[in-house]
């Protein structure tokens, strides 16, 4: 059930959905008033969602503020990063990964590892079938990487069960629990997901403290361009963060945060 509604809400409450669902609705209608309206109404959205400033604002309010490395002043026993797009295949017979959309998340796992800030790192997250056999998963390509980067291979532990957030905090929470059950902890992943990856976490009573990776929202100095002309990749932004909205309202609804 809970599969069912975030797929269906995934594809008919995403921003490029609904610009689809106005047109065509401006474009089926007899009553010409509400044509004109829905086609005003996508032009607006459109504007907006493609709109540098104005997605920015929206990403530096949603997401947690950057933090240095200096900023940790005591090393935690583990740092937790949850895998999702962090690396890419260009080929099956590729002898090495390529970065993905949100590799930024296990390269600052990395950065905190070698600066003494984690003791350990724990990778959560299941990837499609054939690629957990293959072991060209997210977690397992990640691991490689961090090994052959000098992180000591037993200090990686892999949870390599979990299909979405609440699933991240379950399972990670067992794994603390049985190996550092008095462990700090500190949560690393993009910071548009962390609000609902921390409500999942205290959800299975885990106390974590946050490392944002993978930061959209910058300190920008808007020029009149950043204000109105079109971008097609901050469209592309606009649709994780909307889809991280949607995200934690129908996470508010199942009791998962």
């Amino acid at each position: 059930m809970f599969f069912f509604l975030s797929k269906t809400l995934d594809f008919f409450l995403m921003p490029l959905s609904i610009l689809l669902l106005l047109l065509l609705f401006a474009f089926l209608t007899k009553n010409p008033v509400k044509s004109r309206r829905a086609a005003l109404t996508a032009f607006i959205l459109l504007f907006v969602f493609c709109n540098t400033f104005l997605v920015n604002a929206a990403f530096r309010w949603w997401e947690y503020p950057p933090r240095n490395l200096a900023d940790i002043r005591e090393p935690y026993d583990v740092g937790v990063v949850l895998t999702g797009g962090m690396t890419r295949l260009s080929s099956l017979k590729a002898d090495h990964p390529g970065f993905g959309r949100h590799a930024d998340r296990f390269l600052q796992a990395y950065l905190l590892y070698k600066a003494g800030k984690i003791r350990k790192i724990l990778i959560s997250g299941a990837d499609n079938p054939w690629k957990m056999k293959l072991k060209l998963d997210d977690g397992q390509q990640a691991a490689r990487l961090l090994a052959r980067w000098g992180v000591a291979p037993g200090d990686i532990i892999l949870e390599e069960f979990s299909r979405n957030t609440h699933q991240n905090a379950v399972n990670s929470a067992a794994v603390l629990q049985r190996t550092f059950p008095k462990g700090r902890v500190l949560l690393i992943t993009s910071s548009f997901h962390l609000r609902r990856a921390v409500e999942c976490f205290k959800k299975e009573r885990v106390r974590v403290d946050v490392f944002p990776a993978d930061i959209y929202g910058v300190e920008l100095y808007p020029t009149l361009n950043d204000c109105i002309r079109p971008d097609p990749d901050v469209f592309a932004q606009v649709h994780l963060l909307w889809r991280e909205w949607v995200g934690y309202v129908v996470y508010k609804a199942m009791g998962y945060c």
